[in-house]
This record gives C-alpha cells, structure tokens and sequence, in this order.
C-alpha cells in the first residue's frame, strides 16, 4: 500500500463524526418518528457544517422495547424508518456531499423475538441451541451469579421452556448472544459484510466489551470502595455500579474476535470502525487494549468526558490518562451523545451562560488530539428536555423514575422551524415532545444570525480543517497551577499554542518564557488580549497562538 492510500484510508483519524438518531431527526410520513427520507432531506445540513461523517443509531427491525437496540433482523430495515432502498437512496446522496456514513451494530445481544432467540429457546438441543449465554440455576432456583443488568435487577431471565436461566446486561428482552460459540461469530462477522458490500464506510460498535463473558461464570467482587467507576458506566441509583465488572464483560477472549472484525474491514477500502467502551476505571486501559497495534478496532470512545465535570482537572486528567496507556492507538472524544444529558445542561451554572459553554466546548474538543463525535442537536446549544413522567419512552428512566429521569431528555426531535408545528420536524404528534425552549433555537432560527451556536460550529469547524495539526498533530500539555488547560499542537512546521480557562473568572495567564514570541491567531468566538506575555483571559474563554 501507497503512502497516498495510506493517507486515504485513515480519513477516521482525527475525522468529525455527526451522530444522527433517526427518531428524532426529521419525519416524513406524518407518524411523529423520524425516517430515513427524513435523514437524507437534512444531509444538507450536516454537510453545511463541516463534519467528515456520520453515524447513524439503530434502524433496523426492531420491537422498539429499547428504541432499537433490540434488533429482530440485522439486514433490513424497520418499517418505522423506510426500506433498504430508502436507506441506499440516503447512503448515496451522503456519498454525493461528501460525507462517509458509520451505521451502529448492536452485536452483543438480539431482541427476544429474534428467529435465533426464538428457535434457541425452544430446546436444549437445538441448532441454535448455544447462540445464546443459559446457565443452569443453583441448586435453591436463583440466579447462577451475582451479575446485574445495567437496565436494573439480575442480569439472569428463568425460561420456563428449557428450565435454564438466560443472561441479558440490558432489558430482559435483549439475551446476551455467546460468543464462546464460532458460529455466533461467523453470522455476526456475515452481517457486517452484508453492510459493507451495500457500501457503508464503517461501524459504531455498540457496547463493544461486552461481547464476551466468564465462560466460568465466576461471581463480581464487590466495588473497591475507593474507585470512582460509580457514575461512568451507570447513575449512582443503580446498583449495578456497587461491582467490579470483571466477569461479565471485559473478557482476553474478545481480542481476537476484535482482530477478525478489523481483519474483515481491511478487505474494503477506506472502512472504519469506532468502539464504544463503557468499562468503569478501566475504560481507557480497555480502549488501549481493542486500538493497539493497528489490527483491531479504529478507534474508541469511553464515557471519561461524557461526565458532568466540565473543569481543566478532569479533562486534562482524562487526555493525559489516554496518552500515557494508548501509545499507538486512537481516541474519539465526545461531550455528549444519545444515552447522557446535553453537555450544555451538565456544564451550565446558569441558563443564560450555556450558548456561551456550547461555543467553548466545540473549541476545546476541535483542538484535542484524537477524532470528536458530534451528537444532532449540540450545534443548536439544545439543552436537556425536562420531560414528564407521562411522555417517558426509555425503559431505563421508567425503570429508575424520578432518581434518574433515563435519556429521553436528551433525544427528544430536532427543531428545524422555530415557528412551525413541533419546530417542523412532524406534521403528526412527534414520539417525544418538542420544548419550546429547543424550538427557539431551531436551525431557521440561527442560520443567517452572526455569532449564534450553529454558525460558531460551523466556523470552528473551518478553523480545524484549516490547521492540519489539528487533526492528528502532536499534543503536550504546559505546566501550570492556575486552573486553566495550556498545551500545545505540533505537526510539521505549524506548532500552535492555546489556553482555555474554564471557570467564570477573569484569569491572566503568563506565558513560559520559552513561549514568549507567541503570535495571537483568530479563533472563532474568542479573542482575549496577549500583553507583555499576558494573556488576559474572561471567564468562560480560550485563546490561540501560533509558535515559531
């Protein structure tokens, strides 16, 4: 290979990924849940802001019990969102603006009404009898271990049918598949390929440490009372975050399945794949495991900024955490997605700053080594919907009700038209309400207003696309005991320098002297005064210099 097609095939490295969730992103039927036409009317969008690629959740056929992720046929598509030939018609206008397309594979479990399910449940002595984790029960009738769903309670279902308990780490109706089994690998690795032939440009990996668990079975120690994993994979109400999960996810064994995942991408060109970790403490260890070596995944992203600490300590603590474990592999970072609270929601002390910290977080994630996930909606500076219990959707907030209010707050519709009916993204009654809080920042809204959070994206996007060091140069943090993060970009002869100072005080900064001929370079949205080697930061503020 060329070092032209080298170059080709790692668009993923530092690459900008949209994340699109179809219910939620434009309807055109009428029925309140957004489709795959929906999707390619809107592609203009995505592509007006710079982004490489996006990825699209679940819209396969599905009973919905978990918006999805419980699928009842990995090739095709659920009636609720189109066809498969809604979906090639989406694929190849996306293709024609340039943006390549990551579709999510939720391989660690099946829906309950899946043919394999259903045919394995029926026997012990089936074809398909092994597709699936059952157990036999201890001797009183519980459960075979201590292992606990994320969704709440056991992670154990009894199945009156083959008289043997079942494993599902999510709802009761998502059974784990075994992947101790070559043949659940085969039909899962033929999955991918279906997708692949059909032209997708690679896959978000759903839940991607939990493929494989303790074939042995062997109970979760308890929590180390001193780690702070509580919170990462799971809210503090659950209890699922009182283990250690270091039986039933997390497994040497998924290595190598893993290396026949990257060994079946390779055979296409320009394909790519980005795992999600959600392993406690341990992520960033884990994503150094599935990125190293250049033979299994892409690259990952862990829950460590998806977090409600918004501060210089914890997200340099995070960045330099990932550089010191992941040597050769690669990081997606992110502030928000479909599963936790707008960023903007987390990291505002007050409604009237968060356009202000929706502008400062794209900066700081624009500049940071590694690719960045974008979720629908965060260039509108959208925060969290404050949903009543009566229009929940998710079965985990219903499950958890009212100590945690699940995630329907965050994938509520997309306003496209401030004034038009559910911010125009349903002529019919939308699955989630729209706020009238989100509808005042539709896209129409901002489009042509200077300044607003949509066109900030859109510059700070350009900003990143201008600067190659930005994508994958070098990065290393400057000491200091203000609270601010200092740290400098390097590749080739470009070397720029920024501070951002996150908290709401004026901070001045003094420049190493070492770094005294610094040159002040124009950053969309932020332009703090550099004088005598000062630099005199606002609160809420970044700045960006270039080096010689």
């Amino acid at each position: 290979m060329s070092a032209l097609q080298k170059a080709a095939g790692d668009w993923w490295r530092g690459a900008v990924i949209y994340q699109v969730y179809p219910r939620s992103f434009q309807d055109t039927t009428g029925d309140g849940v957004g489709d795959l036409k929906g999707i390619r009317e809107r592609l203009a969008h995505i592509a007006s802001l710079g982004v490489d690629a996006i990825w699209l959740s679940p819209f396969f056929k599905s009973p919905m019990a978990d918006m999805g992720y419980d699928v009842s046929d990995y090739c095709d598509v659920d009636p609720m969102f189109g066809t498969l030939s809604d979906f090639d018609e989406m694929l190849g206008e996306a293709h024609r603006l340039g943006l390549k397309v990551i579709i999510d594979q939720v391989i660690s479990h099946t829906s309950d009404q899946h043919p394999w399910f259903k045919e394995s449940r029926s026997s012990r002595d089936n074809d398909r009898a092994d597709w699936y984790v059952w157990a036999e029960p201890k001797k009183d009738g519980t459960a075979p271990n201590n292992w606990l769903s994320v969704f709440g309670g056991p992670a154990w279902e009894w199945d009156g049918v083959r008289r043997q308990y079942y494993m599902h780490n999510f709802l009761t109706s998502q059974p784990d598949l075994n992947f101790h089994n070559p043949a659940v690998q085969e039909v899962m690795l033929k999955v991918m390929r279906f997708w692949l032939d059909r032209g997708v440009d690679g896959f978000r990996l759903d839940t991607v440490n939990y493929y494989f668990h303790d074939a042995k079975l062997r109970d979760n120690p308890p929590r180390e009372p001193d780690s702070e994993a509580a919170g990462l994979d799971a809210p503090d109400t659950n209890p699922y975050g009182m283990q250690s999960h270091r039986h039933d996810k997390t497994q040497p064994e998924n290595l190598g399945f893993l290396k026949r995942v990257r060994a079946l991408l390779d055979e296409y060109d320009d394909r790519a794949t980005v795992g999600e970790v959600g392993d406690g403490t341990r992520s960033l260890k884990t994503l150094a495991e599935y990125t190293s070596g250049g033979d299994k995944l892409h690259m990952c992203y862990t829950f460590d900024l998806l977090h409600p600490d918004f501060t210089a300590k914890h997200i340099r603590g995070c960045v330099e955490s990932f550089q010191r474990l992941v040597t050769d592999g690669w990081v997606c970072w992110a502030f928000s997605n479909h599963d936790v609270v707008r960023h903007v929601s987390r990291f505002a002390e007050t409604p009237e700053e968060r356009d202000r910290i929706a502008k400062l977080a794209i900066t700081l994630l624009s500049t940071l080594r590694g690719s960045i996930c974008l979720y629908q909606g965060e260039e509108l500076g959208l925060p969290e919907a404050e949903l009543e219990y009566e229009d929940l959707r998710d079965p985990y907030g219903i499950r958890f009700w009212p100590a945690f209010k699940g995630r329907d707050g965050c994938r509520t519709p997309m306003p496209w038209k401030a004034d038009a009916p559910h911010a125009g993204f349903t002529l019919g009654r939308p699955w989630l309400p729209v706020p009238e809080e989100q509808a005042r920042l539709a896209v129409d809204a901002q489009e042509k207003v200077a300044g607003s959070v949509l066109n900030h994206y859109r510059e700070t996007l350009a900003f990143r696309r201008a600067h190659a060091t930005l994508r994958d140069g070098e990065m290393a943090f400057l000491p200091s005991n203000q609270d601010v993060l200092a740290f400098t970009r390097e590749k080739g002869n470009e070397r720029l320098f920024f501070v951002f100072n996150l908290t709401r005080e004026p901070v001045p900064f003094s420049m190493p002297k070492h770094l005294q001929e610094v040159e002040p370079v124009h950053m969309p949205g932020f332009a703090p005064a550099l004088d005598d080697g000062i630099v005199k930061l606002g609160g809420l503020d970044a700045f960006c210099g270039r080096l010689p």
